[in-house]
Formats: structure tokens, C-alpha cells, sequence
């Protein structure tokens, strides 16, 4: 009897071992991919990707571009992306039924970009400004025309200044490192042994020769990039030399850190005010970033509209940072105007292997208008 019952419940648990049992259902795979890629007539560098296949579910569309790669999903197989440089570009395609389950497509493409540069790798191309504004008069300019820059406005600072000027900077401010050709100003940092230093750049200041109190001022430029640079154009109050910093006032028209390190980025720009407050350091400020590329590829313009009410930052005429100095009495007085390249320092670190000497700010011109 026993022997029976355990043969019957036996015989039950094999059946429904059975019964439990589901069929291994086959995927199959898309078939026939196909891409069509084509490059822009109008756009440099930009190619749009047109992806077919049979009994797909979606396309992923991978562009290998360095840091700027990108994947874009689409039902319908269309993808675009721009490449900034020259160089052969692999495009990953892939036919999707899953996202683990896809059929896969290898192309490559080659850009072959127009020079953005001259000779002596200066940008050709960026945004520029009008010369001529509504409601305001061009009071002062420096177009940086001839072949040396015009004493009668510029300033050389020369050396370390205290404490790497405030800020333990390495570089030692030399005047042969600035120059004048073709209508640009550059301002070079080199990895240069001079003195207890190890880099050289430059530093030139308008102090004692050209001040002003409000108005719009637009500086076109491009900039220096790496680990370790730290170019700016700034402003510090007429006072300064009675009152001392921060109490003088400091406006931060553009500066960048660059680098990789959080916090420093060379498609990032600072614009930032110090002051005084009831005897301690104030400041305020604001970042923007390109969405794609770097400030050294091209020249943007750097501007402020300062008036009695507030300082407004620009990039390419985008605002993006505003602060009211409506009851900011360090703002309402003369200001002089600063171009220099830092090398180290408290706030961008210092050069490692990554940065590449010589790096330059190039600057096209600067502009300053008031209102009538």
C-alpha cells in the first residue's frame, strides 16, 4: 500500500514537472542594416546618419568624437552629429530588438575641416560686435592695429608681484611676452626658467593712463586652455593704491581655469565682483559654459553693461549673470583694465603633463562705450 502511494505521488510530481514547463520562444534578430551617411553642404563637419533595417524595434546611433561622443536612440534610424576637427570618425550603428539583443554596423567617416587658424594659430573665426550701439558713444578703443602695443594707454607689470600676486602664481610677468601683429594682441605663457621662476607670461594694465566709470565694454578674444592657465580680462578701482584691494573694487569681466579637475573646464568662463563688507573680502559671480568645443578654438566676446544699477555679464551678447550695485559703493567710482595669462595658483592649481606650452590669449579688441 505504501509502496503504491508513493509510485502515484511520484507519477503527480512528474506531471506537473511537465505541465510547468514553458517553451523556449526563439528572438530573432533584425536583418538587412543599411546606413546612409552624408555630410553638409552648409554646416562644417556635420553628418547626418539615415539607418534601415527589417523587424527592428529602435536604432542607437554612436558617434566616437573623444569627449564630445555621443549615442542617440531614434525609432526611425536618424541621427546628426558635428564634428569640430579634421581626423577619420567611427559611426556605430545598431538595430535594436532589446537593448541587449541588436545587430550591429561599422562605419567610418573622414571630416576634413576648412583651417580655422592662420599661420601662427590664431583663430580665424568667432563672434564679433558692431562698433556702434543705440544710445552710446564710443568714448575709447584699441583696435591693437601697427606691430607694438600703445604706451600711451598700456602698462607693463613686471615680475612676481607680492606673494605670486596674491594668489602664489608661478609665472614671472615679462614684457617681450606680450605682442602685437596683424591686428592682435597676444599674451603667451611660456614653460620658461626666468629668475626663481619656472614660466613666463605677461601682464598689461591700463592703471594711470585709461579709467572709466560705467558703460558697455567689449572684449573679443580667445583664450589659452590646459590644466594650470588662468587667463583674465578685469578691473580694479582707480583707488586701489590708497584704499587697497578689496575695498577698491574688482570687476571680472572673463576669467577661465583651465583643466579637467572638478570645478575647472576650458569651455567655461567666470564672471565674478569683489568688494568690501563691514571689513571683510565680498564676492559674487556666475559661470558659462559652451555646450560644445573650447574658448581657444574661436573668438567670443566678453562683455559688461555697468551702470549705475547693476553689472550684467555677456557672452556673444547672451546675458548670464547679473548682480544689483545699487548700494555697492565700491562700484560707482573709475576702474582701470587688466589682461594677463596666470600660470598656477591658489585657484587653478599648477601645469601637470597634460598642458601644453606655449599657450596664448589673443585678443582682436577692446571697446568702451558709454551713454550719451
Amino acid at each position: 500500500m505504501y509502496r503504491s502511494i508513493l509510485i502515484f505521488l511520484t507519477i503527480i510530481s512528474l506531471l506537473s514537472s511537465c505541465d510547468n514547463e514553458e517553451p523556449e520562444v526563439a528572438i530573432i534578430l533584425p536583418t538587412n542594416l543599411e546606413t546612409v551617411i552624408t555630410k553638409s553642404e552648409t554646416v562644417e563637419g556635420k553628418v547626418d546618419v539615415k539607418a534601415t533595417a527589417y523587424d527592428e524595434n529602435y536604432f542607437t546611433i554612436h558617434f566616437e568624437d573623444g569627449e564630445n561622443s555621443e549615442t542617440i536612440e531614434d525609432v526611425s534610424g536618424k541621427a546628426t552629429h558635428t564634428f569640430a576637427s579634421s581626423g577619420s570618425y567611427t559611426i556605430r550603428t545598431r538595430a535594436h530588438i532589446t537593448p541587449s539583443k541588436f545587430i550591429q554596423k561599422v562605419d567610418t567617416v573622414v571630416i576634413e575641416l576648412e583651417s580655422k587658424t592662420d599661420e601662427n594659430g590664431i583663430p580665424l573665426f568667432g563672434y564679433s560686435t558692431p562698433m556702434t550701439y543705440d544710445g552710446y558713444s564710443l568714448v575709447w578703443n584699441d583696435e591693437f592695429e601697427g606691430n607694438e602695443l600703445n604706451e600711451n594707454d598700456w602698462n607693463y607689470e613686471i615680475g612676481t608681484g607680492s606673494n605670486g600676486w596674491g594668489n602664489n602664481e608661478s609665472q614671472y610677468y615679462l614684457k617681450e611676452n606680450t605682442e602685437v601683429n596683424n591686428g592682435i594682441l597676444s599674451i603667451t605663457a611660456r614653460q620658461q626658467s626666468y629668475n626663481t621662476s619656472n614660466y613666463t607670461s605677461s601682464r598689461i594694465t591700463t592703471q594711470n593712463r585709461r579709467s572709466f566709470k560705467y558703460g558697455r565694454i567689449d572684449i573679443r578674444a580667445a583664450l589659452p586652455k590646459g590644466q594650470g592657465l588662468w587667463p583674465a580680462l578685469w578691473m580694479l578701482g582707480d583707488n586701489i593704491t590708497s584704499v587697497s584691494w578689496p575695498k577698491c573694487g574688482e570687476i571680472d569681466i572673463m576669467e577661465l581655469v583651465g583643466g579637467t579637475e572638478s570645478g575647472k573646464s576650458d569651455r567655461t568662463i567666470h564672471g565674478t565682483v569683489h568688494w568690501e563688507n563691514n571689513g571683510n573680502h565680498a564676492e559674487y559671480g556666475s559661470r558659462n559654459s559652451l555646450l560644445k568645443g573650447d574658448f581657444s578654438e574661436e573668438f567670443h566676446v566678453f562683455s559688461i553693461i555697468w551702470n549705475e544699477e547693476y553689472i550684467r555679464w555677456y557672452r556673444d551678447d547672451i546675458p548670464y549673470s547679473t548682480i544689483d550695485i545699487s548700494g555697492l559703493s565700491a562700484f560707482h567710482d573709475k576702474f582701470f583694465l587688466i589682461f594677463n595669462v596666470a600660470v598656477g595658483g591658489n585657484w587653478p592649481g599648477y601645469p601637470d603633463a597634460t598642458t601644453k606650452f606655449p599657450q596664448s590669449m589673443h585678443v582682436d579688441y577692446i571697446r568702451v562705450f558709454q551713454k550719451n
